[in-house]
């Protein structure tokens, strides 16, 4: 909602502004410009990217015009189920634990944490530590390592639809002029016309660098980096993941470990520590017993 907010003031205030100078809106409506400038965009677009990043850039729109991002709800939910994992590994046996991380979408556990479950990344993410820890042959620095390696890996590719959108932003001036040359060759072809006519052939060529460079910097710069920013805020719940259980499998009760997690969630959204007893002492127990 805020983009869209955003755009409406942009547009508001360039277009109104130039109104009151008496200017002309519909000299501004020049629809082939546009075509040549976002056409070329779209296809340098295609060009420089492979498929996945193509199909992975519109998700990450959407996710951010929409504002798609985790909220203090799913990180509560989070240290909810990391809890009641961190108390089945310090009581169960095992073979009994190993039914819960090997088929996750038939356990109960992570059944009664539907937003988490339908997260595969997430999932898989926990299951796969959680199972290096039971294994127990393997050093806790060990797998702070190979954490912090895959949440690198993780972040890479999550950015590189901001990646994508970042270049495309900065090669948009540049088709603005490449249209306005383009719109200067056709007013060349009649300079034997009349002067209104010359005018506004040049004129509407003008349009193409204007919308080069307003499209570049009042829209996609900024898409781009509210991308980034809803992101990186997904990317930010492998580590609240890595914090707590690197707490855990270091010794800390489950209750102090996710504490550790609740202490790595960015300070706006951070539930406080009641909230996180309230989940987790109460929720936590009720789930591992329905188990």
């Amino acid at each position: 909602m805020s983009f869209v907010i955003g755009l409406v003031v942009t547009m508001g205030c360039m277009l109104g502004g130039f109104a009151a100078l008496g200017g002309h809106l519909i000299v501004l409506w020049q629809p082939w410009e546009f075509v040549i400038i976002m056409g070329s965009a779209l296809g340098t677009f295609i060009v420089a990217n492979p498929t996945k990043v193509i199909k992975d850039t519109g998700k990450a729109i959407m996710q951010a015009v929409l504002e798609k991002t985790p909220k203090r709800r799913d990180y509560l939910d989070m240290l909810g189920l990391l809890h009641v994992l961190m108390r089945e590994l310090r009581s169960k046996s095992r073979t009994e634990v190993e039914t819960h991380i090997d088929q996750p979408g038939e356990s109960p556990l992570f059944a009664a944490f539907p937003n988490i479950l339908k997260n595969a990344e997430v999932t898989t993410f926990i299951c796969d530590y959680c199972r290096l820890y039971i294994i127990g042959n393997i050093k806790t620095f060990e797998i702070e390592n190979l954490m912090d390696e895959e949440i690198a890996s993780i972040k890479h590719d999550k950015l590189k639809p901001y990646q994508a959108l970042t270049a495309v932003g900065d090669g948009l001036p540049a088709l603005g002029i490449v249209a306005a040359v383009l719109g200067v060759i056709k007013a060349m072809g009649a300079l034997d016309q009349s002067p209104e006519l010359l005018g506004g052939l040049i004129g509407a060529a003008m349009v193409g660098t204007f919308a080069g460079i307003f499209v570049s910097y009042g829209i996609m710069t900024p898409l781009a980096y509210k991308v980034k920013v809803a992101r990186t805020k997904e990317c930010h719940v492998f580590l609240i993941i890595k914090q707590t259980l690197l707490a855990f499998m270091n010794g800390a009760l489950p209750q102090v470990a996710v504490e550790h997690g609740r202490k790595s969630i960015p300070a706006h959204d951070r539930p406080t520590i009641d909230e996180v007893e309230s989940e987790t002492l109460n929720g936590g127990v009720a789930v591992a017993e329905a188990a």
